[in-house]
């Protein structure tokens, strides 16, 4: 491989003035192409063949058009009404201003009309809960809080079906417009919160965190390369790389469905491999200028050696995010495909602009020079650097710096166990917002488990008709057994007397886990209630729903670790022909793994350091997608400093100089590539989707204590524990594993046919 990158980069160099061009038109292709046939995203999050389909089953045999609900993409909404303080909606003014606010909604276009309003007053004085003891059996169903012993009447809830089809089809003015409705009652002395996906905006990533990402990127490359020029490179290929893959992305939604989200990740992860890409081979390019005969020869030493490094970097991403895919879940594999198109663009821009654009600004990449920064060249061998000094107090005392990196990486790692997982829902919304207040209005009326209730949806066909009533209530009193059920309400039939449906309210949110078990709980009682009357039912709504999700991502996390560690392991053989070196290296990724949950819970879960005002459960999909771009980028880090190690080991160091001398060349590359794609992923806490936040924080921190903790004092110290093992393979397996020629040995050779060549024309002559 490294001949014929050698060679490509070589051409490349020199035909500069036909490889630009050639990528300029195909930037503007892509860029045209992507910009002409976009089509809208997609925010389905659904997964297939979850327990909670059952219910829909259910519902679509006996209650026609009732399950179209329970979509993700479903439009909902439901007004929160408050009475003013000190009064109750039952009064005559209030009552009469909630009149006029369902009068408004029932004007509203987009509201289906097909489906009458309910007056939540009115309805709950027909059932007989308006009388000073209201029967708790009947109206814990009822759509005003009329069981609240200390302030019963004050708080109403109006479920409005709305005409439009899907999430992704509503409009700012549609919503606006639902909002707006409210404006009479509100203006009455009624307090009225619009909750239901009606009332969520669909958030975009504001393009500031990108912006933050390449200035830090492009301070941080002046200093790697002590040079002002140099430094830019890096963020032309990042922009072309990232402006191509988010191209095709567009480009890919004229024929197919793509979730929204995946143009976030391929952000992320399009810039910071590019910048980390181009940062490695152009530090590679400055140190053979030193010691080449020209610069085109540097050029194509520099994409022999590091680029080669960089291949199979970009191919462990690739791996780790296409590996997504496994999980099965559609919003995730399009997410995992958005990051591998961007990372396979970061490797082609690297390997192919790269080197053209080297050749173009020649002797002025380098200029103009900093002086404080240059004289500290850690490409100069005359030069004790930073990282010459860690590399040999690592080499003194490896087993201490070995157990200091483990020691804090478990301690960080503590808090994990308490991870508990959710989705982002009404309540992690921001708190200046309607569903927001809306979740917590409705929480001080009915109590939190009334925004995630249990909707159980009853079979009754295999049920004697003599016993259906007896099967209903025995259901029922089981569910209201539970002890962190609130209470259950009545069975509503279905028309056609095969079916019912019954609400259990919890005691806790959505997020929580004791809900969560309580779906476990109500799910295993169907066994034995099936067994004594013949009846089947399926449970759903968004607790279930949620819990459903957990269960799934969770169980998908060991396989997707199997399949995406073991062909990167098979990949980093190839590599470093070794078996301790990858073995290591992926024990080393757990151990950075585990204390990156711990850091996420500690702040975002439990609201440690005082960094996050409302602290929620984790989001559900995050801890597969970051095993799957942290293992890749931890890969990255490992070939990019192991890689110019075994380059010294091979030439004739010994182990221990090996280490230092690979650890002296490659610490600052390292270094400013893992602050490159901390600035890149932290910037993404300033995003107001709390989604986003927590995901940049645990991928900056998940990088920074891989990069800094295990590929830079880890490792190291095991290299110089193990010493000539590290470097050990079986001969068996030597004989079957093809050398690839990571290091570039394979140069000397051909540089060695090459004099000896123009040796002998210089003798002829």
């Amino acid at each position: 491989m490294s001949v014929y990158l050698y060679r490509w980069g070589k051409f490349a160099f020199r035909r500069k003035w036909v490889v630009l061009p050639v990528w300029l038109v195909l930037f503007l292709l892509l860029g045209g192409l992507g910009a002409q046939l976009k089509e809208p995203m997609t925010d389905d999050f659904s997964l297939p063949n979850l327990p909670s389909e059952r219910a829909t089953e259910i519902l679509d045999e006996h209650f026609p058009g009732m399950s179209a609900a329970f979509k993700f993409d479903a439009v909902t909404g439901t007004y929160v009404i408050g009475a003013p303080q000190g009064q109750k909606l039952t009064d005559p003014v209030d009552h009469e201003a909630v009149v006029a606010l369902i009068g408004s909604l029932e004007r509203l276009d987009i509201v289906d009309h097909a489906k009458p309003l309910v007056d939540p007053v009115a309805a709950a004085e027909q059932m007989g809960c308006l009388v000073p003891n209201p029967n708790v059996s009947t109206c814990s169903g009822a759509p005003l809080n009329v069981l609240d012993k200390t302030q019963p009447g004050t708080v109403a809830v109006v479920s409005v079906p709305f005409a439009i089809e899907e999430f992704a089809d509503v409009t700012a003015e549609q919503r606006a417009a639902a909002y707006d409705a409210a404006d009479a009652a509100r203006n009455a002395g009624l307090t009225v919160e619009l909750s239901g996906t009606i009332a969520i905006e669909q958030q975009a990533p504001s393009g500031k965190s990108e912006m933050i990402g390449m200035g830090v990127a492009l301070v941080v490359m002046i200093v790697a390369f002590g040079a002002i020029v140099a430094a830019f490179v890096p963020i032309v290929t990042a922009i072309v790389g990232l402006g191509a893959a988010t191209s095709l992305i567009f480009l890919g939604t004229s024929v197919l469905s793509i979730p929204s989200f995946t143009t976030f990740l391929a952000s992320m992860i399009g810039i910071a491999l590019s910048i980390d890409y181009a940062l490695f081979i152009v530090s590679r390019y400055k140190h053979e200028l030193a010691v080449r005969d020209s610069a085109e020869e540097a050029a194509g030493t520099a994409l022999a050696t590091a680029g080669s490094a960089v291949v199979f970097a970009g191919l462990t991403v690739i791996i780790a995010l296409v590996g997504l895919s496994v999980v099965g879940v559609r919003f995730l594999t399009f997410m995992g495909l958005g990051g591998a198109v961007a990372a396979g663009f970061a490797v082609l821009v690297a390997l192919t602009l790269m080197p053209a654009l080297l050749g173009a600004l020649g002797r002025f990449l380098f200029e103009p020079e900093l002086p404080l920064v240059a004289k500290h060249d850690p490409e100069d061998d005359s030069v004790v650097t930073n990282g010459m000094r860690v590399a040999r107090l690592i080499g003194r005392v490896p087993a201490v710096t070995l157990a200091l990196a483990v020691v804090v990486l478990g301690l960080l790692a503590a808090p994990a166990a308490g991870l508990n997982l959710g989705l982002p829902g009404e309540d992690s919304m921001p708190k200046t917002s309607t569903v927001r207040k809306a979740y917590e209005l409705r929480t001080e009326g009915f109590g939190e488990g009334s925004n995630g209730v249990l909707n159980v949806a009853v079979d009754l066909t295999d049920v004697p008709a003599d016993r259906r009533a007896e099967a209903l209530t025995a259901l029922r009193d089981k569910l209201a057994s539970y002890a962190d059920m609130d209470y259950v309400t009545e069975p509503t039939p279905s028309r056609d007397g095969n079916g019912a449906l019954l609400d259990g309210v919890p005691k806790s949110g959505p997020n929580n886990q004791s809900t969560k078990d309580l779906v476990r709980d109500a799910r295993a009682a169907e066994a034995g209630l099936n067994a004594e009357y013949g009846i089947h039912y399926g449970v759903t709504g968004t607790t279930a729903i949620y819990a459903d999700i957990d269960h799934v991502l969770l169980s998908k996390i060991v396989p997707y670790m199997a399949i995406v560690a073991g062909a990167a392991f098979v990949l980093l053989i190839l590599v470093f022909r070794s078996i301790l070196v990858p073995l290591t290296g992926a024990l080393g990724f757990l151990l950075s793994m585990a204390a990156t949950f711990g850091a996420t819970v500690l702040i975002f879960q439990d609201g440690k350091l005082g960094l996050i005002e409302d602290p929620h459960p984790i989001v559900s999909f995050l801890p597969i997608m970051l095993i799957g771009l942290v293992f890749g980028l931890a890969m990255d880090y490992q070939v990019f400093l192991v890689t110019r190690m075994r380059e010294e080991y091979v030439h004739g160091a010994s182990p221990k100089e090996a280490m230092i001398n690979g650890y002296h060349h490659g610490a600052r590359v390292v270094t400013a590539a893992a602050i490159i794609m901390i600035s890149v992923f932290g910037s993404f806490l300033l995003e107001s989707d709390p989604t986003a936040k927590s995901m940049g924080f645990a991928l900056a921190a998940g990088v920074l204590l891989d990069a800094f903790l295990v590929r830079m004092v880890l490792i190291p110290s095991l290299l110089v524990l193990m010493g000539e093992w590290a470097w050990w393979l079986p001969k068996w397996l030597d004989k079957i594993v093809p050398d690839i020629d990571v290091e570039g040995a394979r140069l000397h050779d051909l540089r060695a046919r090459a004099g000896a060549a123009r040796e002998s024309v210089t003798v002829g002559d």
